[in-house]
């Protein structure tokens, strides 16, 4: 099972929206849009979720050799 990386090029806060949109081939704006309705209707839960987002993607492989 290969890992769900977040996306640093095109981040807003983190990427884990982006690399979400990236591997499930969605808009980004579609992903963050969702994701905002769910931190208003389950903020905790919405919270929770995208910190162990957050937490467990790795960064995309070409950028994280260019960042070292």
């Amino acid at each position: 099972m290969t890992p769900w990386p977040k996306d640093l090029a095109h981040s807003k806060l983190t990427g884990v929206c982006a690399g979400i949109a990236n591997r499930l081939g969605l808009s980004r704006v579609t992903v963050r849009i969702v994701a905002l309705l769910a931190l208003i209707l389950l903020p905790p839960f919405a919270l929770a979720a995208y910190l162990l987002a957050v937490l467990l993607m790795p960064p995309r492989h070409e950028l994280k050799r260019w960042l070292d």
